[in-house]
Parts: C-alpha cells; structure tokens; sequence
C-alpha cells in the first residue's frame, strides 16, 4: 500500500510540473518564438515605446483635469523702488486756502516733481489658484488622437514581433538544416571509412592496388573537412539563433525537432480567398496613419472655435517693517481672492490655419496613393512568394529522389567493386555523386523552409 501510494503521489507530482524546454535548454520552433517574444532586446524596447504612449495618452487626458498651484513669496526689499511722482500736495493746499480767501489768485505753474517710495521692508503673498478648462475643441481632438498614437504604437510593437519571428524562425531553420547535414556527413564518414577498411585489406590481399586505396583516402579527407566546416557553421548559426531570440550566448541551447517534424502543405499557396490586406500589419499602420492626418485637420479646425476657461484665486498677501511680523498673522496678513470665466476668441491669423489644413489635405491625397501602391505591392509579393515557394517545393522533391538515387549508385557501385566486377574510379564517382546530390538536397531544403516563412509573412499569418 505505500508503494502504490508513492508511486500515485509521484505521477500526480509529475503531471503537475509543466514541462518546459527551457528548463533543458532544448527548444522546438515555437518555443524559441516564445522566448524571443519575450527576450529579444528590440521588442523590449518596443514594449517601452508602447508604455511610454500610452503615458502620453494620460498625459494629454491631465491636461483637461482641474490645474491647481500654489505660490508663497517673501520677500526683503532691502532697498524699496523709487517713483517720480508730479507735486499734488501743493496745488491741494493753495486751492483750499484760496477757497478761504487766504491767498490770491496766481498761476502756480508745472507742478515739481518729488521722488516717493511706496512699500515696506518686507513683504509676502501665499496664493492658491485653480484653472478648470470649459471648452477646448482641440483638447477633445488631441485626445482622440494621442488615443489613436497608442494603438499605432501598438502596431509598430506587432510589426518588430512580426520581424522577430521571421528571423527567428530562419535562423532556427539554419541550426536544423546544417545539423542534419551534420549526420549525414557522420554517415558518409562511416561508410568512406568502412570502405577504406575494406579495399585497404583487398589491398593487402593483392586484390586491389594502392591507387584505389588512395583514392578511398582523399574522399576520407574531404569528408573530414567537410565535417568540421559544418561544425564551424553550426556554431555560428547556433549562436545567431540565440542573438535572435536574446538567449544568453554563455547558455547552452539545442533544438529539439527534426526535418520530419516540419509540414510543407501545398495549402499554404491557395489564401487569396480569406486574404484581407489588413492582415499585413504595414497595411494596417497605413490605415492609422491615415486616421492620424484626418484628426489632425479636425485638430487645426477646432482652433477656430473659441476657449473658455473657469479660473479663481484665494491667497493673502501682507507688508512689515520689521521681520518678526511676517507671522503675526491677525495683524499684517490681508485676505484676497477672485473667481473669473475667461474666453479667447481668435479672430484673424492671416490665413495660418487655412493652410495648415490645405498641407495636411495633400497628406491625405497622398495616403490614399500610398495606400494603393502598397495594395499593389503586397500582390506582387504573394505572387512572387507563391511561386517561390512551389518551385522550392518541387525542386525538394527533386533533389530527395536525386539523393536517394545517387545512394543506392553508390551502393551498387561498392557491391560491384567488392565483388571484382567493378573498379574504384567507380565507386569514387558514384560517392562524388552522392554527396553532390546530397548538398543540392539540402540546400533546396533550406530554400523550402524560406520560402515557407516568406510565404506566411506575405499573407500575413506568420505571427498572429
């Protein structure tokens, strides 16, 4: 009973741990994708483009929100300003004793000028004041549009995914092709190397001269380079898919699929009839490019229209001759405060905003051509894709039967050769043959796998 009560405790414990190829460092295609879409340095800095618009859609909501500041000022005049005033003292005085026929009547002449000092030592203010916009018919616009900004931020974000994904997956295809090749090429090694065994004891048998022994030998060799070029070229294409999906370089990382695991479906060709142009993300930057020109011409419209704004002030201000009053607040602090509605009105700007809207008219013209050469190109470009991709299809299959054909030359080529009915000249032909064969299959696999990702890029279902 607890060894059955173990081992149901350790399937439950194993059917609840996720299995993540992470963990081992072995990933499939979609798990590479997975990892990129959340590591790659540019989508990181996608995703903080796209934060930093949608800060700037909160930042254009705040400016209809109430603005509240406040002030406090205080303030030694240690030298208070001087103004020239006119004399109006004495004119007063000699009116009024003229009135009381103490004085004659006399021209009294440009009054003198006396300088006077207005203010005290110190002085302070401590104001609150509110501003609540009413009526601002470029706020509303700005607002729809910097809404607008954010889902085209949105979209620049989907188009760098897009991208990631593309060369994720050509680099994945890259590592997958040149390790299959890989093994293949360990294959060939095994097979030149148990036919050099072979003719180098035919040889010592007196069956076979030294001229086939060498000749096995330098297929040996070749092999052998060839060998370690591709090891070279799967570090290299190892550490571009890690660049690619932002993996750390130190890490190690394998893929975990084979060429078997990849489907190539002539279905992928025939999309025209559920393909909407507004699923290439270009097209639709477009479409909210040309939102973003619309809402800019009803922006400069609304310009036109009159601002209202709600406005009050409540603060105190005060004046002493010596700092030891500026906190005697009964005596020397006095109270003020206003409420006002203000509108400005613009009346003329010489024609500025006219022709700020013609200008942004002609964008819209353009958008519209924009729009349709971009039709145009995606059209070519599926077209092009699609051919590609049955040509690269066809020339797959091709090279596979080439290949396997070429092998069982080879094969005969070595059964003939051990039987002495044969010679090496062809057998050595038939292996040069071979891996010719060999090499052009690989390479149209490699162009299929392409083809495939620039196909589903065209039609726009590469990453959804």
């Amino acid at each position: 009973m607890k060894t059955r009560l173990h081992l149901t405790l350790i399937g439950l414990l194993l059917m609840w741990m996720p299995t993540f190829g992470q963990e081992t460092g072995s990933f499939t295609l979609d798990e590479c994708i997975s990892y990129a879409l959340k590591h790659n340095q540019n989508l990181l800095n996608s995703v903080l483009d796209r934060q930093s618009a949608d800060a700037r859609v909160r930042q254009t909501i705040a400016d209809g929100l109430p603005q509240i500041n406040g002030t406090l000022d205080l303030a030694y005049n240690y030298q208070i300003a001087t103004t020239p005033l006119p004399d109006f003292i004495s004119p007063s005085v000699y009116w009024v004793l003229f009135q009381e026929s103490l004085l004659e009547a006399r021209d009294l002449g440009e009054p003198d000028i006396f300088p006077a000092q207005f203010g005290t030592k110190y002085s302070g203010s401590a104001v609150i004041s509110l501003e609540q916009m009413i009526f601002n018919g470029s706020y509303f616009v700005g607002l729809k549009a910097a809404r607008t900004y954010t889902e085209l931020s949105r979209k620049d974000q989907i188009k760098s995914q897009i991208d990631v994904v593309e060369m994720v997956s050509k680099a994945y295809y890259t590592l997958l092709v040149n390790q299959e090749q890989l093994e293949l090429i360990h294959k060939n090694y095994n097979r030149l190397n148990s036919l050099l065994q072979d003719t180098q004891g035919l040889y010592e048998q007196g069956f076979a001269e030294k001229i086939d022994v060498n000749r096995i030998k330098v297929q040996l060799n070749n092999v052998t380079v060839e060998k370690d070029n591709i090891d070279q070229l799967i570090n290299v294409s190892r550490a571009l898919l890690k660049f690619q999906m932002g993996y750390p370089q130190s890490e190690e990382l394998q893929i975990a699929e084979t060429i078997d695991d990849i489907m190539f479906e002539e279905a992928d060709i025939d999309q025209e009839q559920t393909f909407d142009y507004q699923k290439r993300i270009e097209f639709s930057q477009l479409m909210t490019n040309e939102e973003l020109i619309e809402l800019d011409i009803k922006n400069t419209n609304s310009q036109y229209y009159p601002e209202i704004n709600l406005y009050g002030t409540l603060g105190s201000s005060m004046g002493a001759q010596s700092s030891s009053d500026l906190f005697i607040f009964d005596d020397n602090w006095f109270g003020l405060g206003v409420v006002g509605l203000r509108m400005n009105l613009p009346i003329f700007d010489g024609f500025r905003k006219s022709n700020i809207i013609q200008q942004k008219r002609i964008q819209a013209e353009q958008m519209i051509n924009t729009k349709e050469q971009l039709k145009n190109s995606i059209d070519v470009e599926i077209m092009q894709t699609k051919i590609s991709y049955k040509r690269a299809l066809d020339n797959l299959v091709a090279q596979k039967e080439n290949m396997m054909l070429g092998e069982e030359v080879f094969n005969v080529a070595r059964i003939k050769y051990e039987e002495g009915v044969g010679s090496s000249i062809e057998v050595t032909n038939a292996d040069a043959d071979y891996k010719e064969a060999q090499t052009n299959y690989y390479n149209s696999l490699y162009d299929a796998l392409v083809a495939k990702v620039e196909l589903q890029k065209a039609y726009g279902t590469l990453y959804n």
